[in-house]
């Protein structure tokens, strides 16, 4: 995504915010793949998504570069706050993807610019009032664990496990704290899945006849419970800072774990071709073995959730977002 589109991107939303409840313009988001409302499909990633089948569920049926088959949590949250049922569709927030692609220095360096191309734009004051008062969005930890410490020998070489999520999380902070310097004060933070329980993990655990990861879900635990600490910390030390955990695993468990009090017919498999280990370029549409029904189903690929699931994470999630930021 150009710089120039994320100026347009929130500018535009200005107009939509009139209606826009407890006082937030603007939903800010920092991300994997799991909340990317389509910035992929402009940035130099490997991996895309704008292609059938993803977004057939979506509105028109069309692909947008979300990984999924409809929407992803940051929809429904901006839909909840009354921004926009989507994000960004021409109107809604500026989406930073922070993976391999955009290291995280350059990521701060693009947000600087960004804001003095919006205080330019609608002038100092709205401009502080709308980087204050925005929610920012903000999922970590999925990628570096199982797209790099768990991929990459070097990286366990050097570190324990332990080790590594202290490393991760030390990046995070000195990230929000340099954040928080830009004048964000509203965050809500999302760690760790059972990522053990995805169909790629149960796919590859041959040894664990194909079941959960437990190794890799402990791991989302402690990771999580850390990153609470962070939090209470950030929300001790920052003078008119909140921060909120948006810890979906529990939620995300109990659908694994009890599939069909949701409704739900298959959860260790996804939607997509053999719902083993295809996603992006892998879910095609030509193939005939996707399913037809994806709310029957946990995942829409081997990585990430379905719309139905996304929307039942994000109503668990919502009142507690509400609630933080009155």
């Amino acid at each position: 995504m150009s710089r120039l589109t994320w100026l347009l991107l929130l500018t535009l939303n200005l107009v939509a915010t009139s209606e826009a409840r407890n006082n937030i313009p603007a939903v800010i988001v920092f991300g994997d793949s799991s909340v990317d409302s389509g910035n992929n499909n402009v940035i130099a990633t490997v991996l895309k998504s704008n292609f059938k089948p993803y977004g057939r569920d979506f509105e028109g049926g069309r692909p947008t570069g979300r990984f999924c088959n409809g929407r992803v949590p940051p929809d429904f949250i901006a839909e909840a706050l009354g921004i926009k049922r989507t994000i960004p569709d021409r109107r809604v927030v500026a989406c930073y993807i922070f993976q391999n692609v955009i290291p995280l220095w350059k990521e701060l360096e693009f947000y600087k610019e960004f804001q003095a191309k919006l205080r330019a734009h609608v002038g100092v004051e709205k401009a502080n009032y709308i980087i204050g008062e925005a929610l920012y969005l903000m999922s970590l930890g999925t990628n570096d664990f199982l797209e790099n410490y768990y991929v990459f020998p070097t990286r366990r070489l050097h570190y324990t496990v332990s080790q590594y999520e202290d490393f991760l999380l030390d990046i995070a902070d000195n990230f929000i704290r340099k954040l928080y310097a830009l004048g964000v004060r509203k965050l809500a933070i999302t760690g760790l899945v059972p990522v053990g329980c995805l169909p790629l993990e149960r796919a590859t655990n041959v040894l664990g006849h194909h079941g959960c990861n437990q190794e890799y879900n402990n791991v989302a635990l402690s990771f999580n419970k850390k990153l609470d600490n962070v939090i209470s910390k950030l929300n001790r030390g920052l003078p008119g800072f909140m921060a909120m955990s948006a810890n979906a695993y529990s939620i995300v468990n109990d659908i694994i774990t009890r599939p069909s009090a949701y409704g739900y017919e298959v959860v260790e498999k996804a939607c997509c071709s053999t719902g083993t280990f295809e996603m992006s370029y892998l879910c095609s549409d030509k193939n005939p073995l996707t399913c037809t029904d994806a709310n029957k189903y946990v995942f829409w690929d081997a990585f990430h959730p379905t719309e139905k699931t996304n929307r039942i994470v994000s109503d668990y999630l919502i009142p507690k977002v509400l609630a933080t930021f009155r």
